[in-house]
């Protein structure tokens, strides 16, 4: 058998390890490392903390000690096979007498790979593909910025079956029903960077927190960007002391992305207001939409979007369904639907 039962599930153990909550999505990936004796028993784990902390291998490799040798370290990504902040994961293996590596995926930043074929000329069996689609998703958004060179953005909207975000009056408290809210915090939690623009602010106030079903803030919180360059008044909750905020001052999404990913952000939440959402649809900016749809018909009101300059049906945004989930209601509340999409290619 190409991966035994015991490699089978330290991978699973070792993506647990990577996915450790409060570990940054970038700029390192997230990675996870099981050390596995002869017999298949785990000798120590490691993961990744983030940019200049031990990697997963040399984390389990320091705990393992001289009970390394001769050892299957079973990795959620190929070893790396460069010097940064820290030395080389494939040497490190090497000098520690590893016999076997296991590995999820290959490593898709080009200075970084190569470290299968080190260890391969160093006499140490390796295999590779156990998890791999599992490993992918857990650093998706890192390799979208390897190849786009900005963070991923997921623009999120609820809205009435009639495209409304609010009423005629301007009270939007609440669209959605208290399951959609929930499980919008849950998404927030998936993100490092929850963004807005300044009108929001200014006139909804909010928090941009990530909460738990009680309301209380969790310990990890992502930055809270509010994007715009109009000065806002002081007090704002979104600049309070629950997370860190930052204030970009550009109307230009390109601009507002670029400064994001310099601070080493990958993945972008867009609960902005229908002009916002419209300026990054416009630029082509907007990589994954998240819908909740309440059972409810308004008639007038804003948008959940603002103008996208299509004059004909025939040129609709035409996004592609991804997956419907129906979240029912809580507290006598009717169910929402929510709606995962992907703008189509070229769209």
């Amino acid at each position: 058998m190409r991966f035994s039962a015991a490699e089978q599930a330290a991978m699973r153990r070792a993506l647990e390890l990577a996915a450790t909550p409060g570990v940054p999505l970038g700029p390192n990936p997230r990675v996870g490392c099981v050390l596995l004796d002869a017999t298949g028993r785990t000798l120590a784990e490691g993961h990744h903390r983030g940019a200049g902390t031990p990697h997963a291998e040399a984390d389990a490799l320091a705990r393992a000690g001289d009970r390394a040798r001769g050892a299957t370290a079973v990795v959620t990504l190929e070893p790396c096979n460069h010097t940064g902040r820290t030395g080389p994961c494939a040497q490190a293996l090497v000098a520690a007498g590893v016999r076997r590596v296991v590995f999820a995926q290959p490593d898709p930043n080009p200075e970084a790979a190569g470290g299968a074929a080190t260890l391969r000329a160093a006499g140490v069996e390796v295999e590779a593909g156990l998890l791999a689609a599992e490993s992918g998703l857990l650093n998706r958004f890192w390799a979208f910025g390897l190849t786009h060179g900005r963070p991923f953005v997921t623009w999120k909207f609820a809205a009435s079956l009639d495209g409304r975000s609010a009423a005629a009056d301007g009270t939007s408290r609440w669209v959605s029903s208290r399951a959609a809210r929930l499980d919008t915090h849950r998404l927030r939690a998936l993100c490092d960077v929850m963004l807005v623009g300044t009108n929001t602010v200014e006139v909804d106030d909010p928090l941009l927190t990530v909460r738990d079903e009680d309301d209380r803030p969790l310990a990890h919180q992502p930055l809270r960007a509010v994007m715009g360059e109009r000065d806002l008044a002081p007090g704002r909750r979104a600049f309070n002391e629950d997370a860190a905020s930052v204030h970009l001052r550009t109307r230009d999404p390109e601009k507002a992305l670029a400064e994001l990913a310099a601070l080493d952000r990958q993945h972008v939440f867009l609960e902005g207001g229908p002009t916002l959402a419209a300026a990054f649809l416009r630029a082509a900016l907007v990589d994954e939409i998240v819908a909740y749809v309440a059972p409810m018909l308004l008639g007038s009101g804003r948008a959940a979007v603002g103008d996208l300059g299509i004059p004909t049906i025939a040129q609709a945004f035409r996004p592609q369904v991804t997956d419907v989930t129906v979240l029912d209601g809580l507290d006598g509340e009717q169910p929402n639907v929510r709606l995962t999409l992907t703008p189509a290619e070229g769209a």
